[in-house]
């Protein structure tokens, strides 16, 4: 499957932002999806992630609260809603897909990755 990150962008601290991944390739409802991001110096870290039918999420600690994934099977397309954006939320956020039902926390669980969309939070 390929997959294709937007919405990336410069906000203010505290402001909301909107991410999107588009997939194509193979059927979109067969794979979990995940968000990571990756700031400058940094380790790859995981964001939050959603089943095939978006009825089980997890999130990191550090997001949960403000973030929220979801997705749209008919769209083919995983979303990142974003808000109370802190200047450490600043990365490049890349959307991921995996096989089987559920999500997962674990990058090396995820077959697919996208190329990354760059999220600059100004404090």
């Amino acid at each position: 499957v390929q997959l294709q990150a937007s919405g990336g962008g410069l906000v203010q601290t505290g402001g909301p932002l909107s991410l999107s991944c588009v997939a194509s390739g193979r059927p979109f409802s067969s794979y979990a999806m995940g968000w990571f991001r990756q700031a400058p110096g940094k380790e790859r870290e995981f964001v939050a992630s959603i089943s095939r039918n978006g009825g089980s999420t997890l999130y990191a600690d550090s997001v949960k609260g403000r973030f929220i994934i979801s997705r749209d099977n008919a769209k083919n397309t995983v979303y990142l809603q974003m808000n109370s954006l802190k200047p450490e939320d600043t990365a490049v956020y890349y959307c991921a897909a995996k096989s089987g039902w559920f999500g997962s926390r674990s990058a090396t669980d995820f077959d697919s990755w996208g190329q990354g969309t760059l999220v600059t939070v100004s404090s």
